[in-house]
């Protein structure tokens, strides 16, 4: 099984649980949560393979993911209630998540030969668009658009670390390794101690 593969079910799996966990705090019934899991572990992965042009779509290939997904949702439903903090838990699994798709996007657009500039929007698509769809479908603030938080930036580092490797070395787990590391590094500083970038402040106009 190709690393490729690998870092697909792995973000699938981890992000079927966050919607899953999503569902939980918006009190779903069992479809919904199938339904939001489904969405936020196949929705980076479909964007990234359409942008692609991708045939066919990573999913629709390999049904097996969309099961993958409907289990964890299963698991969340009758497990959530287990779990002290469900917040807390979904932003950790989140930032693994995001640890895992990003390179899972970096790796398909590298296995196509693109150019850097679109490996890196595609690591940063396939890591951040699940997530985003998640919290507007369950109308909940995007962390993707939370103030100052490092998401998209984690993302964007993260396969911008990647390309830059691949300058160097052609060893796959040594870029996929690398784009992971630096990814959940970003957004686990940003959870723990909480780096931020500057957010825009208005002013008032000047006389």
């Amino acid at each position: 099984m190709s690393p490729m593969i690998l870092l697909d079910y792995a973000s699938v799996l981890i992000f079927a649980l966050t919607g899953a966990l999503m569902a939980s705090r918006q009190q779903l019934d069992i479809v919904g949560f199938a339904f939001i899991a489904c969405l936020t572990a196949v929705g980076g992965g479909t964007l990234r393979d359409v942008l692609l042009d991708r045939n066919p779509v990573f999913w629709l290939g390999n049904p097996n993911y969309i099961l993958i997904a409907c289990g964890a949702a299963l698991v969340v439903f009758f497990t959530a209630h287990l779990v002290e903090s469900r917040y807390r838990l979904l932003l950790w699994l989140d930032s693994f998540a995001l640890a895992v798709a990003v390179p899972a996007g970096v790796a398909a657009a590298m296995s196509m030969l693109q150019p850097g500039a679109i490996v890196v929007i595609m690591g940063v698509v396939t890591g951040c668009m699940g997530g985003l769809l998640r919290d507007v479908v369950c109308n909940e603030v995007p962390l993707v658009l939370k103030q100052g938080e490092l998401y998209v930036s984690a993302a964007f580092g993260g396969a911008l670390t990647a390309v830059t490797l691949s300058q160097f070395s052609g060893e796959v787990l040594v870029i996929l390794g690398g784009c992971a590391l630096v990814t959940w590094a970003l957004r686990a500083g940003s959870l723990t101690f909480g780096w931020r970038l500057p957010v825009y402040r208005s002013r008032p106009p000047r006389v």
